[in-house]
């Protein structure tokens, strides 16, 4: 059926890899069962379930216990944080004022917010962790301060234990993250960094919290470049497809090749023909075009992984080809399920009102397939076959409204359905915003093409070996091996700390600072806890929290034994936002909370020395754990 002519224009093209020029918010529009999501989980909270609680998250029980005591119809949630200043308290409870207003007016209301505080307190249960009855400030707040006893014994038990048993526990365990995602016969570049290194962190921390993740690279690796890439290689060499060369290719040469060809499909017209007819024999299966499609696959494969292998990240390739066989049928349906309809000759999706935006096109007007069928089919697989309980993807912010007509196209589908557990499949496009050079403009080449991804990791690991060449004397493979791993967590660190959603400047010399919130800063703070141990002459030093406590007396230990039993919290957070700074937050305040206890509380030789060193280790452990989420190698000697 055809579109009205009121009809928004079907697009003939909707990129998904083109970057954006600058961040954009994804603004959804969903109907009010929609399981679209934000970048931010839902206000219950209730993706995340617990093993070991954190500390946040036992007293907010404690605080719900109270409130449905105290004021047993006001169905509210707690609101329980950390406080600004530790003199008042540990954490704070402040949904005094709110109640206030709920109850005001009713009968036997309280008088004022600090009435109701007072109420809440009086109903709460005992808590081993509270040190003094709570404390009431300004017109409601109630503050708590925990027990040093008790920090002291929960530290202990970690190191008992693992940190592991710290982890937070998911509610769903089948999660599939796409992303990186680059486009074979081309190389990787600069911004292909915060979609790697952001979807690498995101899952490593979903795994830490025992989810089961599926890391796919959704590899541009179908579509019509190819038959002006083939053709050109066909024309190139006098052994045509069949060259032995063309089996010994690289990835640079591949990219030279594919902008030579792109010149010359919008140049000649008869190469555009013969490129056009590559691409029909390439979609027919044609042994000897695939026999050099897949040499171009490869090739590139081989170099992404050089650039994977830097980064430690692990991903299983699903490219646009794993999908291609599926996008007839996938369109079939939706046709004669009255899902797409016929527009102006191409077939579509109407996500929204037709008035009120383009439709989705899962159909060209010329029979051909793009993105939106592909992401259409990917989403379908994700959910029926892969049985993911939560997709995200990460992509630039500029592909939020991709995604936006992606997830509602997927919705009307009907391929959103109920899990067994009975709770719906979450979807998430988490967008990042742009590298920017010194200059603030996007970072280029003097020739204005993107900036290899490969290139600044050397030039990285490079200036790292000069660093550590004036530090210490090693061998050659040691010093290769550490440069390697101090440069690649600077330039991971430098992007991961800022909020994702913002843009930033890429200054190596600032990344690879000795001084100040940088990845080489944490981890020769590592090192130096590490040879406190070497100092003490003692292997393992976890071992003696089997039989010794950790005491918990000096301020500057209270305030580091306090930031240590807040990690569970961090991974709260960055598991809540999908934000990765909430844990390069937590670990830079961790190193300076060490700092600070380091330089007033002598460790080796002191009559505390096993209480503070393992203190210490419980420290290392923390921060090793938070390099771990980060993709970093910790460093023990530097």
């Amino acid at each position: 059926m055809a579109a009205s002519k009121a009809a928004a224009k079907p697009k003939e093209k909707q990129p998904r890899q083109k970057a954006a020029a600058a961040p954009t918010t994804m603004k959804a529009a969903p109907p009010k069962d929609t399981v679209l999501l934000p970048a931010r989980l839902q206000a219950d909270g209730a993706e995340l379930a617990q093993s070991v609680p954190s500390l946040r998250a036992e007293l907010t029980e404690v605080f719900r216990q109270a409130l449905e005591t105290a004021y047993p119809s006001a169905n509210i949630e707690p609101v329980v944080a950390q406080t600004n200043e530790p003199k008042f308290g540990d954490y704070q409870c402040n949904n005094a004022m709110a109640l206030f207003g709920q109850l005001k007016g009713k009968p036997d209301a309280p008088k004022n917010p600090r009435a109701v505080a007072e109420t809440i307190v009086a109903a709460l249960p005992s808590a081993e962790y509270l040190a003094d009855p709570p404390t009431l400030a300004g017109p409601g707040f109630i503050n708590t301060k925990i027990s040093s006893r008790w920090l002291g014994t929960r530290i202990q038990n970690m190191l008992r234990n693992g940190i592991s048993s710290w982890a937070p526990r998911l509610n769903r365990t089948r999660v599939v993250i796409d992303f990186s995602s680059p486009n074979v016969a081309k190389e990787m570049h600069v911004g292909h960094l915060r979609s790697t290194i952001i979807g690498d962190t995101l899952a490593r921390t979903l795994e830490f919290c025992g989810a089961d993740v599926l890391r796919l690279n959704h590899v541009g690796d179908w579509g019509t470049q190819f038959g002006m890439l083939i053709q050109f290689l066909a024309e190139a060499g006098p052994g045509g497809l069949t060259d032995p060369a063309i089996a010994d290719l690289e990835l640079p040469q591949l990219q030279g090749m594919y902008k030579a060809s792109k010149k010359r499909f919008d140049e000649d017209p008869e190469f555009k023909e013969r490129a056009r007819k590559a691409v029909t024999m390439l979609q027919r299966g044609d042994a000897e075009v695939i026999t050099a499609w897949e040499r171009i696959c490869e090739a590139s494969r081989k170099g992404y992984q050089a650039v994977y292998a830097r980064l430690g990240v692990r991903l299983e390739e699903r490219g646009e080809s794993f999908y291609n066989p599926m996008l007839p049928g996938l369109v079939q349906m939706l046709m004669e399920q009255g899902i797409a309809e016929e527009s102006e000759g191409a077939k579509v999706i109407f996500v929204k009102d037709k008035e009120k935006g383009p439709p989705l096109i899962v159909q060209k007007s010329d029979g051909g397939f793009g993105y939106a069928t592909t992401d259409m089919a990917a989403i379908r697989h994700r959910l029926q076959d892969e049985k993911g309980e939560w997709l995200i993807y990460v992509t630039d912010m500029g592909q939020a409204p991709h995604f936006e007509a992606i997830f509602a196209g997927a919705q009307k589908a009907g391929f959103i359905k109920a899990l067994p557990s009975g709770r719906m499949p979450r979807l998430d496009h988490i967008g990042f915003g742009v590298v920017l050079g010194e200059d603030g403009k996007r970072i280029a080449t003097r020739s204005g093409e993107s900036v290899r991804l490969v290139e600044l990791l050397d030039e990285a690991k490079l200036k790292c070996k000069g660093t550590i060449s004036e530090r210490r004397q090693i061998s050659e493979e040691e010093l290769d091996k550490s440069s390697g791993i101090m440069g690649y967590a600077a330039v991971k660190y430098a992007d991961l700390k800022n909020n994702r959603t913002t843009n930033y400047k890429f200054m190596l010399d600032d990344m690879l600072s000795l001084q100040g919130n940088t990845a080489v800063y944490l981890l020769y703070a590592h090192a130096r806890i590490a040879a406190i141990g070497r100092k003490a002459g003692i292997e393992n030093i976890a071992s003696l929290a089997h039989d010794h406590p950790v005491e918990v007396d000096h301020e500057k230990e209270r305030a580091l034994a306090m930031h240590v039993v807040r990690f569970p919290e961090a991974v709260e957070a960055a598991v809540e936002e999908l934000m990765p700074n909430r844990i390069t937050d937590y670990l830079y305040d961790l190193s300076e909370k060490f700092n600070g206890f380091y330089t007033e509380c002598h460790v080796v030789g002191d009559k505390q020395q096993t209480s503070r060193l393992l203190l210490c280790e419980a420290t290392a452990v923390v921060m090793r754990q938070c390099f771990d989420l980060l993709g970093m190698t910790p460093m023990y000697q530097i």
